[in-house]
């Protein structure tokens, strides 16, 4: 079961809800770009922590430089999502901001096929219109 996708990515969906409460309430008081560092610090030793703790670390030096090209343009992505996320936790309400955020799945899909050659059923496609539609039904006043 801890080797099953589905349940690391039902995790992951339950982090990003609770990341989205937590933050709302967080950036109340502070700038969002100073609320993303504070939350870089805290999240930069505790992996360390993990990797260590789990035996994952590795030599920088047998990382193909592939390998960091597109890890670092991953954090770039990342970084200025977080920045854009906290933004709009600042500005609007969780309920709304988080959906929006998770337009992320429509452009995966398309991304997805477009750039890495993946195939999805029309029963997929179906999933991700409904996706699309969801969030835009749940972004109107």
């Amino acid at each position: 079961m801890a080797a099953s996708w589905q349940v690391w990515a039902l995790m992951a969906a339950v982090s990003a809800a609770l990341t989205a409460i937590f933050a709302k309430v967080g950036v109340e008081q502070v700038n969002s770009d100073f609320a993303t560092l504070i939350r870089v610090a805290i999240i930069l030793p505790l992996l360390g922590l993990i990797v260590l703790a789990t035996g994952a670390w590795q030599s920088p030096s047998t990382v193909p430089s592939r390998t960091w090209i597109f890890l670092g343009l991953s954090a770039l992505a990342t970084g200025a999502s977080w920045l854009c996320y906290f933004r709009a936790l600042k500005l609007g309400d969780a309920a709304r901001v988080a959906p929006v955020d998770k337009l992320s799945v429509v452009m995966v899909a398309v991304f997805g096929v477009l750039f890495l050659g993946e195939r999805l059923s029309a029963a997929n496609w179906a999933g991700v219109v409904l996706v699309m539609a969801g969030v835009v039904l749940i972004s109107l006043r």
